[in-house]
Parts: structure tokens; C-alpha cells; sequence
């Protein structure tokens, strides 16, 4: 994991429910290592928004989707 997803991961922790977190870490560290390896799709990101968003406290839904958005976005370039 590179510096930037560190931060983005912290980022969501402190977002997450409290017993969702283990379950987060999990989430973003496969995605992580395939995009560190280069895999990680548009259909990725399709599949990894509503899991995250199901273990998000309820008040930082919006939020995190918005900058979810704008990761999936730099996707498509």
C-alpha cells in the first residue's frame, strides 16, 4: 500500500461503523493490491461502492460517495 492509499484508507476508517472495521480493511486492501498491480476496473469500482457504503456510519455516506465518485471518475482516463 503507497502513502496515498494509507491516507484514503484512514480516511474511510474514521468513517466506518465501529464493528465494520475489520471488514473495511479487507475491502480496500484487495482492491488496493490489484490496483497497485495494475487489474483494478471500472467494473471493480462498480462492485466496491455499495460494500463500502453498507459499512459506512449513515452521516458519511454522502461524503465518502462523493469522493468515491471522483476516484471512479479518474478511472475512465
Amino acid at each position: 500500500m503507497d502513502q496515498g492509499q494509507g491516507m484514503f484508507l484512514g480516511y474511510i476508517l474514521e468513517r466506518v461503523q465501529e464493528d465494520k472495521v475489520e471488514e473495511a480493511k479487507g475491502l480496500f486492501f484487495e482492491s488496493f493490491q490489484k490496483l497497485s498491480a495494475g487489474h483494478f476496473t471500472q467494473e471493480d469500482m462498480i462492485r466496491l461502492v455499495p460494500k463500502a457504503m453498507a459499512l459506512l456510519k449513515p452521516e458519511c455516506i454522502e461524503e465518502v460517495m462523493a469522493i468515491m465518485n471522483q476516484f471512479a471518475a479518474g478511472l475512465n482516463q
